[in-house]
């Protein structure tokens, strides 16, 4: 065999493997976010939520994109190890799709697809068609990768080397075990189903043994979940043990079956596909997925039970570490998650900072040292946790990202910031009340009242803004800007208040510089609060930011 050929044979592999990887890719970009959310919702119901796997994958072209993303969601809490199961069993239905769609060998007009994608690509400027154009290009240059290697397989033929070697695979566990390593190292059981159907097509490899290859391509597919899960939290690694389970006794099954009955199962697949040898391996790869599935969706819960007694217990946070309920370490899981898997840490990040606020404003009108000691230890929280989503984020905005989170996370580094600066204004409202307390400066009841008035509002408009950024809609955009103005007309109030007092000494000017400040700095609470509601919904056309309380 000429070095010529195996630099085509390699090239065409590479074409081949850079089109599935651009085309699941620009399919996850540009419809990834929706599909999120489709899966989050509709996930409920085990069946529905296999039925959902099986449409994602189907779009996405990927079960490992799908399954790691599920691994993601249980990482973070998002979704629970039975949910799971079902999408989990879905995607291996809706991998088979890409195998479906090769057999069908597009190869004589793959340069016509990829040069409306080109087309697509370089000349719209809509960021949407963009992607599809990538999904187009993708998927002709997958196409042009067959080709070239259909061709350069032609001269494999010739090889006497090569020909021993396929026929050394007519044994059923080392075809098995050649599936696992191609599939391991290309991180695709598609991948993998592509390559056999093509070399079954050139004659380079016996049909019978193909079912063989698949059932290795399956156990192959786990590795990816596997590693994506050991950095993650115990229900995340368990996630990935429901995949790799599923996989291995599915696949057990279906060696005793095929070691069995190999010959009239293999004669069926034939009949079925009218002699095509293609399409024959796409319709096996199909069909013994859906038996698997078939045959196993009444045991998931035992196979969930079963994860628990492979990784008992539960997770262990460190006395001296704060914990990051949904990104945990840092590390994404998955792109499609990663954006939502930031604002539900970030949500979480301001809800911290609300009670800090409350509980801030409670001490300042009774003071209590421990309490002030809360307070104080909650703000080391919010720090840590601002600086370790800032990295999440940074992390983030240097990956492709569906386009829909794309536009969503500029914004994302503002909320974390406006959310950090309340947490400022509660730890400044703590050493008020620690100066209360140790100078024994009093306030009148009048004042506590004032106080908590305005504290109320200002907790209000933070709640509504966290639940408007959480949902990403307008529901209490209304509220937020009556609070607002309220809260903007109370402080003018108030400083006036202040003022008559001082002037007709009511109150000492310790007492009064102490009410000022606090005054400012819950109106100052109130923008931010605000600047959070439109961040998420108008990235590029926000409220500004309030800067200028940077020396406090």
């Amino acid at each position: 065999m000429r070095i010529t050929t195996i630099f085509m044979l390699l090239g065409g592999l590479g074409f081949f493997l850079y089109g599935m990887k651009m085309m699941s890719e620009g399919l996850e970009k540009a419809a990834g976010a929706k599909m999120r959310s489709i899966l989050e919702f509709f996930t409920k119901n085990r069946f529905i939520g296999m039925m959902v796997g099986i449409v994602f994958t189907a779009i996405i072209q990927s079960s490992n994109a799908t399954t790691v993303m599920v691994v993601s969601f249980v990482n973070s809490g998002l979704m629970n190890l039975m949910q799971a199961s079902g999408v989990i069993l879905g995607a291996n239905i809706g991998t088979t799709i890409t195998g479906q769609l090769i057999a069908f060998n597009l190869s004589d007009i793959a340069p016509l697809i990829v040069i409306i994608g080109v087309v697509m690509v370089m000349f719209c400027k809509k960021q949407g068609i963009k992607k599809i154009g990538e999904v187009i290009l993708g998927f002709g240059i997958l196409f042009m990768g067959l080709s070239i290697m259909g061709d350069s397989m032609e001269a494999v033929k010739e090889s006497p080397r090569v020909i021993e070697f396929l026929s050394s695979l007519t044994n059923p566990f080392a075809a098995i075990l050649t599936g696992f390593a191609i599939t391991a190292v290309l991180q695709s059981s598609s991948a993998t189903v592509g390559i056999i159907l093509l070399m079954v097509s050139q004659n380079l490899l016996e049909f019978a043994i193909c079912p063989f290859m698949i059932l290795g391509c399956n156990i192959g597919a786990c590795v990816s979940a596997l590693v994506a899960s050991l950095s993650g939290k115990k229900d995340a690694k368990r996630a990935a043990l429901i995949h790799f389970l599923f996989n291995v006794i599915g696949s057990a099954v279906m060696f005793i079956i095929l070691w069995i009955a190999i010959e009239p199962f293999t004669d069926m697949m034939l009949y079925i596909s009218g002699g095509n040898l293609a399409r024959s391996v796409a319709n096996v790869h199909t069909l013994m997925k859906v038996f698997e599935v078939a045959m196993l969706f009444p045991f998931m819960g035992w196979i969930v039970k079963a994860t628990y007694r492979i990784v008992p217990g539960e997770d262990e946070t460190a006395e001296d570490e704060y914990e990051l309920p949904f990104i945990g370490t840092g590390k994404i899981l998955s792109t499609t998650t990663a954006v939502v898997n930031g604002i539900a840490e970030i949500e979480h990040m301001g809800k911290v900072a609300t009670e800090n606020l409350r509980v801030a404003m409670e001490v300042l009108c009774n003071p209590d040292e421990e309490k002030i000691q809360e307070v104080y230890q909650r703000e080391k929280y919010i720090d840590y946790m601002n600086s370790k989503i800032t990295d999440y984020l940074v992390q983030a905005n240097e990956l492709v990202l569906p386009i829909a989170d794309e536009r969503l996370i500029g914004g994302l580094f503002h909320v974390v910031n406006d959310i950090e600066r309340v947490g400022d204004h509660a730890e400044n409202i703590a050493d008020s009340a620690k100066t209360r307390l140790e100078r024994g400066i009093d306030f009148s009841e009048k004042a506590k009242r004032q106080l908590q008035e305005m504290n109320e509002k200002a907790v209000m408009i933070m709640e509504y803004s966290l639940e408007m950024f959480k949902n990403r809609n307008y529901k209490h955009m209304a509220e937020i800007l009556r609070l607002e103005d309220e809260i903007d007309e109370m402080e003018k109030k108030l400083q006036n208040s202040h003022v008559k007092r001082l002037t007709k000494n009511k109150c000492t000017p310790k007492a009064g510089m102490m009410f000022s400040d606090t005054v400012s700095g819950l109106e100052r609470v109130g923008d931010h609060a605000t600047n959070i509601a439109f961040a998420i919904l108008e990235p590029a056309e926000s409220v500004d930011s309030v800067d200028d309380d940077e020396d406090e």
